[in-house]
């Protein structure tokens, strides 16, 4: 590795002198490196002043290396064919291309780890030259390398092969060719980010798709002769009865991909073409979900951490399925996470394990739902209760006495709106009294597709279209296009909008009365809406018009 001359300049002058950062930004970054240790980039982004791409950009300068996008280029077969993939999953590195000189071009993410080099170079016995690339987009790339290839090739009586006899099935469940087929769709599955795998019966074969960032992606079709062993296969997973074919069944597995361990929730519909199998991917992260890691802005952290510091009362966060709800209650339950305090859950599933708490997983089949656990709960001495859905009138009952009797109650809930929660909750019987005196606030939020930073293209646009007055003059936005690092769909990862709806005053005077009058005080009280958060994303650039719109819809209240 050659040496530039200001390669000797610390990675946060270089910052500075690029105008990337301020002074005081460097310093906030130094001081949290000295409190937390890690690298001075990591403090950096994680303080939010800069993205991991600008901090590899800034590396590849610092260095005099090559600054790599995987979008802009793809690596080469041949290439990736000499690292093998266990040292690049290991290494986070990745061949680009082979250069004239006969040597790899290597991507890495940190070119100042001196040890990986000397590994990677042991290893692979020959030189190679260093470029620099984006952790993540590194990641990403690697998976997609080395994924293996999914081919599927029907044969020619695919359209009269009837279904397998229960014993047949048991013997082609446990084939090589089912057992890879699954796992390369379920590894294909969950390197994309997926949240679930659908596996749907047609007449010509069972349709594979995937819902990534909130929307369904098309993955495989597996041909009509391998339906039978598929479906066996992932019933086996589960646990599963083998020959019932006309009910429905539910099941679950733990199951690791590259060390890390995944929760699988199978469910089991008959359908018109045979059974239909959809497998919700629940993945344990590591790191602890933090308030910051929600984004939430200034305007809404005010009310939530308000409501947060009450000695008691309830929160609920609303929104449909996937919309982060979860995430949201375990990031208020770790803020609240200190050793003077008892928290306890109660969930369906854990999908992470908080250190300190006392967490209790729902059991049907063993009798244990949420309102007889929520029960047990409340006479062992809490303070915190988390509470992750409401889904009765006995629970909601419960959960709310429970909330005005000293309890500081977190829980999650079905509803449109932050206003709409309250008529849901009317709904569930909960009397409008006990509503005001023990609710603090609604939290409504939704998942926002990002667009891919790499791909995107900006046009001018009215103020009208992003609900702004006319008298504002063109606005740019930005659309998504594609392109091979965001998978051609125009957009990665996903954004959080946030509704927050804090109930005193006012508010709590009108809980009998409609959802409209309810939503107009908020409004009037200084609440910022799901499209006001979602139009600001649009105008930073962070989302496109059409998505905001399809995550929010027409519906305001």
């Amino acid at each position: 590795m050659t040496t530039p001359e200001h390669a000797w300049l610390p990675l946060g002058a270089l910052l500075h002198r690029a105008g990337l950062i301020t002074e005081q930004q460097l310093a906030q970054a130094l001081a949290r490196q000295a409190e937390e240790g890690g690298r001075l980039g990591r403090a950096i982004v994680d303080l939010g002043f800069l993205t991991d791409r600008q901090i590899a950009a800034a590396l590849a300068e610092q260095y005099d290396l090559e600054f790599v996008s995987f979008a802009a280029t793809p690596p080469e077969p041949e290439a990736v064919q000499r690292l093998p993939e266990e040292l690049a999953r290991r290494y986070a590195a990745l061949p680009v291309r082979v250069l004239d000189d006969g040597r790899l071009l290597l991507a890495v993410a940190d070119p100042t780890n001196v040890s990986t080099a000397d590994d990677l170079r042991l290893a692979l016995g020959e030189k190679f030259t260093l470029a620099v690339a984006e952790l993540r987009e590194l990641e990403l790339a690697v998976s997609r390398s080395y994924r293996p290839k999914i081919e599927l090739v029907p044969t020619a009586d695919d359209a009269t092969v009837a279904d397998a006899e229960v014993h047949d099935i048991r013997d082609l469940s446990s084939g090589k060719p089912t057992i890879s087929t699954v796992n390369a769709l379920l590894a294909a599955a969950v390197e994309d980010g997926a949240s679930d795998l659908h596996f749907e019966p047609q007449r010509s074969g069972t349709v594979v798709r995937a819902r990534i960032d909130g929307v369904m992606r098309e993955l495989s079709v597996i041909p009509r002769h391998m339906q039978a062993a598929i479906a066996s296969r992932l019933k086996v997973m589960g646990r599963l009865d083998l020959a019932e074919r006309r009910a429905p069944q539910d099941g679950r597995v733990t199951v690791t991909l590259g060390g890390e361990p995944l929760d699988l929730r199978i469910a089991v519909v008959p359908s018109r073409h045979g059974e239909q199998i959809v497998l919700r991917i629940l993945n344990r992260q590591e790191h602890r979900p933090s308030f910051a890691d929600l984004g939430m802005d200034a305007e809404s952290q005010i009310p939530f951490l308000q409501a947060l510091a009450q000695p008691f009362g309830a929160i609920v966060v609303c929104g449909p399925t996937g919309s982060g709800k979860t995430t949201t209650l375990y990031a208020g339950v770790e803020l609240l996470n200190q050793p003077q305090r008892a928290i306890m859950t109660i969930e369906d599933p854990i999908e992470q394990e908080l250190a300190g708490i006392n967490q209790i997983e729902v059991d049907p089949k063993a009798g244990l739902t949420f309102a007889r656990g929520l029960r047990t709960l409340l006479r062992s001495d809490p303070d915190v209760l988390m509470v992750g859905e409401i889904r009765d009138e006995e629970t909601a009952a419960i959960a709310f006495q429970a909330a005005m009797t000293g309890h500081l109650v977190l829980t999650s809930l079905h509803a449109h709106s932050a206003a709409a929660a309250i008529a849901r909750l009317r709904d569930m019987a909960v009397p409008p009294a006990l509503i005001a005196s023990s609710l603090n606030c609604l939290v409504a939020q939704r998942l926002a597709r990002r667009l891919c930073v790499e791909c995107r293209e900006p046009y001018e646009a009215r103020p009208a279209d992003v609900g702004l007055p006319e008298s504002d003059g063109p606005v740019t936005l930005y659309s998504a296009v594609g392109c091979p690092s965001c998978a051609d769909s125009g957009y990665i990862g996903r954004v959080a909008l946030y509704e927050v709806l804090a109930v005193r005053g006012e508010i709590r005077s009108l809980i009998e009365e409609s959802t409209e009058m309810i939503f107009q005080a908020a409004v009037r009280n200084g609440m910022r809406t799901l499209r006001e958060a979602g139009t600001r994303l649009v105008l930073d650039g962070v989302c496109s018009a059409e998505e905001i719109r399809r995550v929010t819809g027409d519906r305001l209240t």
